[in-house]
């Protein structure tokens, strides 16, 4: 497996988005999806990682968004046939260096209470619960979460995946 900054602009990553949106239409209403469009996911304050399986085809996508005052984590999907093979995590510590070599100290994020893995995996990597931030409201669909980030948590998450 490999995991890089790719553009989401190819046609099999938009497969995959395509894939993470129809999972989402079955889980929460349209006024409780907060997701980053495709023309947003290329903004030069947008980090777009991919995960790829052996035989090059992506299996999974994260994108962290920068802003002045924290980042954001967004996109995160992992197709069914790539589970269980710790892809969402190594994505997770993948766009969180990033955010740290950027300057970020704080990051946030926004999942919903039907998403029982993604919750167990945001706080298993020390993520906690938060009231909404930036331009969210409160929904009873959104689950808050943020985390504060520094080099050496990376570091020592990279060596642990990596041993």
């Amino acid at each position: 497996m490999t995991i890089a900054f790719e553009s989401p602009d190819q046609p099999e990553v938009i497969a995959l988005i395509t894939e993470l949106d129809a999972y989402q239409d079955t889980l929460y209403p349209p006024e409780s999806r907060h997701y980053l469009d495709l023309a947003s996911l290329k903004h030069s304050n947008v980090f777009f990682a991919v995960a790829r399986d052996g035989a090059g085809q992506a299996i999974g996508c994260g994108a962290v968004v920068l802003y002045p005052e924290f980042g954001e984590i967004k996109r995160m999907y992992v197709s069914p046939r790539g589970r269980g093979q710790g892809v969402a995590r190594k994505l997770l510590v993948l766009l969180e260096s990033r955010a740290i070599e950027a300057g970020c100290r704080l990051l946030t994020l926004e999942t919903g209470p039907y998403q029982h893995e993604a919750l167990a995996l945001y706080a298993s990597a020390g993520y906690e619960r938060r009231g909404p931030f930036g331009e969210y409201a409160n929904d009873p669909l959104s689950v808050f979460m943020q985390k504060h980030i520094a080099a050496s948590d990376v570091v020592a998450k990279e060596n642990a995946i990596a041993g």
